[in-house]
């Protein structure tokens, strides 16, 4: 048994699971027909992973939403206002991540966040005070049988206590310590049913191990473990970390009394160093994390070889870094040149990989190593001189704006001449069937320009109108002319290649198709001037010029390996700049650049922060802006991560403007807005746009007058939390109404 997986993508192949949830939700389907498609799915799975030659395959890993969510309400960790809803167990579910509204009830979604350093949002569960841990799902058990039933024995997956008590909410006068016990009895009778089911191993995740550890922290870990491990029903336990490495709590992990420890060691930086200095048990086994479940590119198989031969382990199991949820699922459906797809391995070719590996490290896969060693010795992409000497010659002035933000400030306020509590939204409307449409036969020919541009500028008319009916300060044009933040940008750049089905999970039934970042990127003609131009001509009000900045490029594209980071990013933010400066030379004077992904690839562990990424993220965005005149009014964005630590750094980028979502986090962040003086103007998300619920005039009088109290009027700005692409126009329409209409009750008050 030396192959393994830590988790598979679960949307299916052709995105199947979310084509039938939506359904599910528009009441096209029955609850058994969604059962019986993730069923299906589920089996597929399964049955690829055992024909690639993985030799231990998880079950559980598959979710109709999020794993984090289904433990737990596996373990009961549900709102009182949920449990007493009378809706069944699966509209509960749903309820729980993405609201409900409607006769039985107003119940408003949980939050959602960053999974770690992915751009996958994971629903965060509250702990009440009322909070009754105990074993309360079947789908764990549920999902081993129905492997069991198809005669493949899996390990089940689980999110282990500590991350889940760790990255989970706490009501007022609530801490993780009182959940220790129940929460340990929990897992010990998961444990002893899935023996009973007649499973031999189980997978514990602990993701947050890699994090910074508190001494606190780590007491909380070993009170969870020494319970747990005290009676494992005589399961073999799995300890499974990924993102990094566990320099805080190495030690510890080595003497617990599981049979085996998964290590990442291609994100963990120090990983190999840990097991070199300090040794690895030889009565464990080593799960290690040699397979890249982050990008796709193919695996160095030299490299990765000459790194097993340095591990000091016994019993090594070849494995993912992480799981391969955040690939796409197979390079089989796509059209590139061979010679250039022969450089990628999506989810089902990585399991091919670790085959492969297995069969080299036993004496058997001469031929495998050869044509990989091939691969990576012809020359791939040629490098760009000309942008080269261009980054080079980069000097302070080109990432510094003037004059300073006070100063801006006084000139944009007598330019724009914006009343109190400006209302706008964050850029995207609604992406109906006839915008889709439009965009797909122009691509495929059926369509003449004239015809796709007639429409998008109806569209455009339309929507600007509207948004003047309702009295939105600041409009936006609606960006029907874009299929994906990120991709819309790369079509426009050179250096991007774009799969035709890599879709990867964002959250919930949510897919993106990260760009590929093949050579150096140049801005190959305008972008977006042509629609905001037509925009600002319709209409005395001022229309946003909408970006997407390079970071946020960065961070959802599929990244080169053979550059950093940062060299790629800053090619493109030299692109981007010359939209900025082409929009402002077309009249239009507030551009929002978002920076929706910033803290995507901040390294986990404080200590790395700046020398690792924000010390070049941060003057990437300013060169970005950097030569605009003082009255063009620089906007950002920031959505569903965790900002509060780094605030600091989001005031280095010297925008005019912020807004971010705030309102599913229960405005968390102004409290640490207010503590830091913090000076930017502020747009805290005042509705979910990611629930189809409509918040009422109160209910955003309300969250309105809780950011007043913590932000002085003068810097707040009021908008929905995110762009509302993925909404349907009647509660876009009716939430937005709101909006305005609240805006202008607070105004009178003041």
């Amino acid at each position: 048994m030396t192959t393994s997986i830590i988790g598979f993508p679960r949307i299916g192949e052709h995105r199947e699971l979310k084509f039938a949830t939506e359904k599910y939700f528009r009441k096209e389907i029955s609850a058994e027909e969604l059962q019986a498609t993730a069923k299906e799915l589920r089996a597929k799975h399964w049955r690829l992973a055992q024909e690639r030659g993985v030799d231990q395959i998880p079950s559980n890993d598959f979710s109709l939403y999020d794993t984090f969510l289904d433990t737990a309400v596996l373990f009961n960790i549900v709102p009182e206002q949920v449990q007493a809803i009378d809706l069944s167990e699966l509209d509960k579910y749903f309820a729980l991540a993405r609201g409900y509204q409607g006769d039985k009830g107003d119940v408003r979604a949980l939050p959602m966040k960053k999974w770690f350093n992915t751009n996958y949002h994971y629903i965060v569960p509250k702990f009440e005070a009322g909070t009754q841990v105990k074993l309360a799902g079947h789908k764990l058990f549920d999902e081993f049988q129905e492997a069991k039933d198809l005669g493949i024995h899996t390990r089940p997956v689980l999110v282990g206590p500590f991350t889940l008590l760790r990255l989970a909410e706490y009501a007022e006068g609530v801490n993780p310590v009182q959940f220790i016990e129940p929460l340990v009895a929990a897992y010990k009778e998961v444990f002893r049913r899935l023996a009973d089911l007649g499973a031999t191993d189980i997978q514990l995740d602990e993701p947050a191990l890699v994090k910074d550890i508190s001494e606190l922290e780590l007491t909380l870990f070993d009170k969870l473990y020494q319970g747990l491990l005290a009676d494992k029903a005589g399961l073999s336990v799995l300890l499974q970390t990924y993102f990094g490495d566990v320099r805080d709590v190495y030690s510890h992990l080595v003497q617990l009394p599981v049979e085996a420890i998964g290590l990442d060691f291609l994100e963990g930086r120090k990983t190999l160093d840990l097991v070199k200095e300090h040794g690895f048990p030889a009565d464990k086994v080593l799960y290690a994390g040699v397979v890249n479940g982050k990008n796709i590119w193919r695996n160095d198989y030299a490299k990765t070889l000459a790194l097993l031969e340095e591990i000091p382990a016994q019993n090594v199991v070849l494995s993912t870094s992480c799981s391969l949820l955040h690939v796409p699922f197979t390079t089989a459906n796509e059209e590139f040149a061979p010679e250039i797809l022969s450089h990628f391995a999506f989810a089902a070719e990585k399991l091919d990989e670790l085959r492969e590996l297995d069969a080299i490290r036993a004496g058997q896969g001469d031929e495998f190593l050869a044509a990989n060693k091939a691969l990576f010795a012809a020359e791939r992409t040629v490098r760009n001189a000309e942008l080269a000497t261009q980054l080079a010659g980069l000097d302070d002035a080109a990432f510094t704006r003037q004059p300073a933000l006070a100063e801006r400030a006084m000139a944009q306020h007598q330019a724009f001449n914006l009343p109190v509590l400006p209302t706008t939204t964050i850029g995207s409307f609604p992406q109906t069937r006839e915008v889709k449409v439009n965009r797909a036969t122009f691509r495929r020919g059926e369509k003449t320009e004239a015809e796709y541009t007639a429409f998008i500028e109806a569209e455009i008319d339309e929507w600007i109108k509207w948004q003047e009916e309702i009295g939105l300060d600041v409009l936006v044009h609606g960006e029907f002319e874009r299929n994906d933040m990120v991709e819309y940008f790369g079509e426009n750049l050179s250096g991007y290649l774009f799969s035709k089905n890599g879709w990867v999970q964002s959250y919930g039934t949510r897919g993106v198709k990260p760009p590929i970042i093949w050579g150096d990127v140049k801005r190959e003609r305008p972008i977006t001037v042509k629609w905001s131009a037509y925009a600002q001509a319709q209409s005395d009000l001022p229309v946003k010029g909408m970006l997407t900045g390079p970071v946020t490029i960065l961070n959802w594209s599929f990244p080169r390996e053979d550059i950093t980071i940062k060299e790629s990013t800053l090619q493109i933010a030299l692109a981007i700049r010359e939209e900025v400066l082409d929009l402002e030379a077309a009249g239009i004077h507030i551009i929002q650049i978002d920076e929706a992904a910033l803290r995507e690839k901040l390294p986990l562990r404080k200590s790395d922060w700046y020398s690792e990424y924000l010390d070049w993220a941060i003057p990437a965005f300013r060169l970005v802006h950097s030569g605009v005149a003082p009255t063009t009014q620089i906007h950002t964005h920031m959505c569903y991560s965790e900002f509060t630590d780094i605030i600091p750094a989001i005031e280095q980028l010297d925008a005019d403007v912020i807004s971010f979502e705030a309102s599913r986090s229960n405005l968390h962040i102004l409290d640490e807005l207010e503590r830091q003086n913090f000076q930017l103007q502020v747009g805290p998300g005042v509705y979910d746009i990611h629930s189809p619920r409509v918040p009422s005039v109160e209910e955003i009088e309300h969250t309105i007058r809780a950011i007043l109290a913590k932000v002085p009027t003068e810097r707040v700005w009021i908008n929905p939390d995110c762009g509302l692409k993925t909404r349907g126009i009647p509660e876009t329409k009716a939430s937005l109404v709101n909006l305005t209409q609240a805006t202008r009750n607070i105004r009178e008050e003041l």
